[in-house]
C-alpha cells in the first residue's frame, strides 16, 4: 500500500507540474509587446513661407501597457548646430510642432519613446519628414549707373556701365542677369527702351546707344522668381548737333 500511494502521489505532482507548465506556456504565449508607432505626420514636407509659421501634427500609436510618450525630432545630415525644437503634447499622444524659415530645410527624424507606469523605457520609434523652407525674393540694386559722356555730339554713341548687386547677407555681385537700359527724351513723360545687355563677372555690365536728343537715362532689371526687380539712379546727357554746343 505504501508504494501504491508513493506512486499516487507522485503521479499527482507529475501532473499538477504538467498543468503548471502549460499554464506557464498560455501566460508567455498571451503577452503582448509593447507597441510604439508613429502612425502620421502631417504636413509632409513641412512647407515653410518666409515670415510665416507651420506647424507640422505627429500620430502616435501606442498599446495599452504604456503610460507616457515623449517625441523629439532633429535635422539629419551633415547640420551640427540645432536648437531644440519646442514640442508641444496634445491629447491622445498627438504632438504639435511649429517650423519657420529659420529652420534646417531638408531632411527631418522624428523619435518617440514610450515608458511603463514605473517611468521605464520601453519602446522607440523613428520616422522621417522634410521641411521646406521657401525664402522671400532677395533684393537687389543697380550700382555705379553712368551714362557718358555726359555732353554729347548727335548720332554720337552714349556709354552705359553700372553693376548689378544682390543682397546675400552683404551685397555680391550678380553675374548672368539681363538689365535693360531706359530713355527720357527733355520734354517728354514716358521711358523708351534703347538697349540691353548681361551682367558679367563681379555683376558689372555695359552698353551703348546712339545719342538724338538731350534726355535722362536709367538702367533697370526686372528681378525673377527668387531675385527683387531694382534700378539705378538717373543719368542726364546732353546732346547737341555739330555746329553748336
Amino acid at each position: 500500500m505504501r508504494k501504491i500511494a508513493v506512486g499516487i502521489i507522485t503521479a499527482f505532482v507529475g501532473g499538477a507540474m504538467l498543468v503548471s507548465g502549460a499554464g506557464a506556456a498560455s501566460a508567455t504565449a498571451t503577452k503582448h509587446a509593447t507597441e510604439l508607432k508613429i502612425r502620421d505626420i502631417t504636413p509632409n514636407p513641412v512647407v515653410v513661407k518666409a515670415g510665416s509659421e507651420t506647424t507640422a501634427y505627429f500620430d502616435i500609436g501606442a498599446s495599452s501597457d504604456v503610460e507616457k510618450v515623449t517625441l523629439s525630432v532633429a535635422p539629419q545630415g551633415e547640420f551640427r548646430t540645432f536648437r531644440a525644437k519646442d514640442v508641444k503634447d496634445l491629447e491622445g499622444w498627438r504632438f504639435a510642432v511649429p517650423f519657420n524659415e529659420n529652420d534646417f530645410a531638408g531632411k527631418w527624424k522624428a523619435t518617440a519613446v514610450a515608458f511603463d507606469k514605473d517611468n521605464k523605457q520601453v519602446a522607440t520609434d523613428s520616422a522621417f519628414f522634410s521641411v521646406e523652407v521657401q525664402k522671400g525674393k532677395a533684393d537687389t540694386r543697380v550700382s555705379r549707373f553712368t551714362a557718358d559722356p555726359y555732353k554729347v555730339r548727335q548720332g554720337r554713341s552714349i556709354y552705359f556701365s553700372g553693376r548689378l548687386q544682390v543682397d546675400d547677407e552683404g551685397w555680391e555681385g550678380l553675374r548672368g542677369e539681363k538689365v535693360n537700359v531706359y530713355y527720357r527724351a527733355n520734354g517728354s513723360s514716358g521711358w523708351k527702351w534703347v538697349a540691353s545687355t548681361k551682367t558679367k563677372w563681379g555683376g558689372k555690365f555695359s552698353t551703348k546707344t546712339r545719342a538724338w536728343k538731350s534726355g535722362t537715362f536709367k538702367a533697370v532689371y526686372e528681378g525673377n522668381d527668387e531675385l527683387n526687380g531694382s534700378e539705378s539712379r538717373q543719368d542726364y546727357v546732353k546732346v547737341y548737333r555739330s555746329w553748336h554746343r
